[in-house]
């Protein structure tokens, strides 16, 4: 007779490694089904952590091209290795994969390969690459399938010329003109990588802003930067069409609004308007699990589905598309499973957008304490009055904090700057306690240190800032 698991997780992205190894340290016997040769999901293997393998080459090959004459570093003029940097991006995605491998043999968690299909309420069926079936008896089902990326009508991704962020990872030359369609977060990270190793950048977005949902200061600020850098704004336009010649693409666009329509002669074109959930082949329909209408899972507050015993976290249900908000609601069902209090404070999850300067945020924007009628507070404090941001050259940028101006409790924090990425968690951990913009500003910051300009915006919300 086949074993019982406890628990079966569908997909081995950051959501669904992470819960397997919770849940496998709370005792339970977990059972992982993973369609692709090696787990991560696409975080690991072609998105969250490849990118940022390039994006941290590019911003070096950048500052050694612009910023050493300045420091009195003297070096012939740099050139890029291509097939050194995408060597360097695989083996760090080798690196990470065989590092999940790792942490499954640990907790002795056992792996299925192939594609995960519900038969019903306990029984998981996965037919590896081969066509062989085996069948999975388990007490609960874990659904962590992740998202792909979107893409528009009447488009044809071929991953060459027309790509999405997984065929931008893979480009064999730097692209002469680059469109991005979409100024996203990967639209932006992604074009910052190209741009930087010389190729022109032209973003085409649908809004009249970039970076929708962030704080709208932050993204106007942004936008300016990255204009600085040689990158081409087209906001509140559409991309109708891409026909292939053969010199490259030739982009239709037109006024999102309609109007006059014009035409972009490209190399490349990256696809980079979202994502959407990817449950195909799990056989929800014939379970009888309920999606909504933008074809997410429908679970309650602690993650079941309406079917007793199937669960569903990360991208495939409602909430921001991160890996971290996936991670958090692994461990939470992990725990929620053994008896224990998961939960995940959806106020508290920091987003980055990892290009350079970064741009992090945490909590409320500006935007929607407005549209909320929040009585609150703003201040801010740029990064040219802070002493360790002169010496670095990475003057670009600010902190802004939102306080209730009541409580004075912290309701967001906002910062453009090199390393954003990393202080924006001492915003997250003074949210997390319901911390207040006094908290920060009484709390000793080393100096000197980029993050004294989070603890100076936080003085700016009481008497006042004291470097500027």
């Amino acid at each position: 007779m086949a074993d019982t698991f406890d628990l079966t997780v569908i997909g081995t992205g950051p959501g669904g490694y992470v819960c397997a190894v919770r849940a496998a340290q709370l005792g339970m016997k977990v059972a992982v089904v993973e369609k692709w040769p090696t787990f991560g999901g696409t975080c690991l293997n072609i998105g969250c952590i490849p990118s940022k393998a390039l994006l941290h080459v590019s911003e070096l090959f950048e500052e050694a091209r612009h910023s050493f004459p300045q420091l009195g570093i003297e070096v012939d003029a740099p050139r890029i290795n291509l097939e050194a940097m995408m060597a360097h991006k695989d083996d760090v995605v080798a690196s990470n994969t065989s590092g999940i491998e790792y942490l499954f043999k640990k907790n002795k968690i056992t792996a299925f390969y192939g594609t995960g299909t519900i038969a019903a309420a306990g029984k998981v069926t996965v037919t590896a690459e081969d066509g062989t079936v085996s069948e999975i008896t388990t007490k609960n089902i874990v659904i962590a399938t992740g998202s792909v990326p979107a893409n528009l009508p009447g488009i044809e991704i071929d991953e060459e010329k027309i790509v999405t962020s997984t065929g931008a990872l893979e480009l064999d030359k730097v692209p002469g003109h680059l469109l991005v369609i979409g100024a996203g977060v990967i639209g932006l990270e992604l074009g910052s990588v190209w741009a930087r190793l010389g190729a022109k950048v032209t973003v085409v977005e649908f809004l009249d802003r970039i970076l929708p949902g962030m704080d709208g200061e932050v993204a106007k600020q942004f936008q300016r930067m990255l204009s600085k850098q040689g990158f081409e704004f087209k906001l509140g336009t559409k991309v109708t069409g891409i026909e292939k010649s053969d010199q490259g693409l030739i982009a239709q666009i037109e006024p999102a609004q309609g109007g006059e329509a014009a035409s972009i002669e490209v190399d490349v074109a990256l696809v980079a308007i979202g994502r959407v959930p990817y449950t195909e082949g799990l056989g929800l329909d014939g379970v009888g699990v309920e999606l909504d209408k933008r074809g997410r899972v429908v679970t309650d507050g602690h993650y079941k589905t309406n079917v007793d015993g199937i669960y569903a976290i990360g991208d495939v249900i409602a909430g921001p598309m991160l890996a971290h908000k996936a991670e958090d609601e692994g461990i939470a069902i992990a725990e929620i499973l053994a008896g224990q209090a998961g939960h995940v404070n959806y106020g508290v999850i920091p987003g980055v957008v990892y290009t350079s300067p970064e741009v992090a945020s945490v909590g409320k924007s500006e935007d929607e304490l407005k549209a909320e009628g929040v009585d609150y507070k703003a201040a801010k404090f740029p990064f040219t009055a802070n002493g360790r941001a002169k010496a670095m050259l990475a003057t670009d940028g600010f902190v802004k904090i939102l306080a209730d101006k009541a409580t004075d409790r912290v309701l967001g924090c906002h910062i453009v700057g090199r390393g954003a990425g990393e202080m924006i968690h001492e915003a997250a951990v003074l949210m997390e306690f319901g911390g207040s913009a006094e908290d920060l500003a009484r709390t000793c910051h080393a100096h000197p240190t980029m993050s004294e300009a989070v603890r100076e915006a936080a003085l700016g919300l009481g008497d006042g800032s004291i470097h500027i």
